[in-house]
């Protein structure tokens, strides 16, 4: 099969033939449909964050496909299916599987980072993972649901805890951040989006955003959120791994806010200790989502009420990857996906 290599950083991925994964028990062969492009994706290949499984490595984490092949003893998908794969997959039995925190499992494998990912025409999963896809998801459109949007589905719904009638800020509308904003106006919150895109936060008001920030425009964003929640964010979310706009998210809650990091970054970050306490906020990490979610977001999909289409901006070819890569790093667009 063709797949797109990585062989390590600050070198573009090499689209070459490689061996078509073999399944074994209880595993399925899935012949990709499409397969998202990721920031994570980036800082492996950019910023040198290491992979768990050692180059030569085949990267992607948000796959879509059809069943190609099952293996004998597998009897709940068959082929021809339509189907989304986690992007992180569970082992079931470690304490936090067993406490019902899957997406923080002790074991967990990563497509894309701790096995082969999906820039390829086919990979193989275990049976226990994967989700049937309804046939009013677009098949390619829908593999950004893998991580785009189930990422902002347990940060809102279950490490922000967000409620109707909340005052909820997202910081960043980049893919992640623009399905913060959906996810949380279809929970009933009032959403400001902050961006420096004038296009995306146009699309933050599509999606439901009831007022918008550039920081371009004004001096101070945590200033004006306040002023437009009335006091401060019940809850806000950054999307985009910047300390300094971490800092801002926390600044624009108000008292016993909630703020959640969604964003990924390396560096450290200075809040107010007194605050904190005397003010009884909350900072929160959110990774990824358990996988007895999925079947949530994937049933707000398909009934309408988060949209998946208008999220992917462009497709590529397997072979056009690089190029898709470079779009990712421009900023521009919402979301991207490969299609072999």
């Amino acid at each position: 099969m063709k797949a797109a290599v990585f062989y390590g950083a600050n070198q573009p991925l090499k689209v070459e033939e490689v061996p078509t994964p073999q399944i074994s028990s209880g595993e399925v062969l899935i012949k990709v449909a499409a397969c998202g492009l990721c920031h994570t994706d980036i800082s492996y290949i950019d910023h040198g964050v290491p992979t768990f499984k050692k180059p030569p490595l085949i990267l992607g984490h948000e796959i879509s496909g059809t069943v190609a092949e099952v293996s004998s003893d597998v009897t709940n998908f068959k082929v021809g299916d339509k189907v989304l794969l986690p992007a992180v997959m569970s082992c079931g039995t470690c304490y936090y599987c067993r406490s019902g925190r899957e997406n923080i499992c002790s074991n967990m494998k990563m497509f894309g980072n701790d096995i082969d990912g999906g820039f390829a025409e086919f990979v193989k999963a275990p049976a226990k993972d994967i989700f049937i896809l309804p046939d009013e998801i677009p098949l390619i459109e829908g593999a950004i649901i893998a991580d785009a949007i189930t990422t902002p589905f347990h940060a809102v719904k279950n490490r922000g805890q967000v409620k109707p009638g909340d005052y909820v800020l997202v910081i960043g509308c980049g893919g992640v951040g623009l399905n913060m904003v959906q996810v949380a106006n279809a929970v009933g919150a009032s959403v400001v989006a902050v961006d420096i895109a004038p296009a995306k936060l146009e699309m933050a008001k599509k999606l439901g955003a009831a007022a918008t920030v550039n920081p371009n425009e004004v001096p101070d964003v945590a200033k004006a959120v306040r002023k437009l929640t009335g006091g401060g964010a019940d809850v806000s979310f950054e999307c985009i791994g910047n300390p300094k706009t971490m800092e801002v998210a926390f600044s624009a809650l108000r008292n016993g806010g909630r703020f959640v990091m969604v964003g990924y970054t390396e560096h450290s970050m200075n809040l107010n200790a007194s605050r904190v306490m005397y003010r009884e906020m909350e900072v929160i990490g959110s990774l990824g989502c358990r996988p007895v979610d999925y079947p949530k977001v994937i049933e707000l999909a398909r009934a309408g009420k988060i949209q998946v289409a208008p999220m992917v901006s462009k497709r590529f070819s397997l072979d056009q990857i690089n190029e898709g890569l470079d779009y990712l790093r421009s900023g521009e667009g919402f979301r991207s996906v490969i299609v072999p």
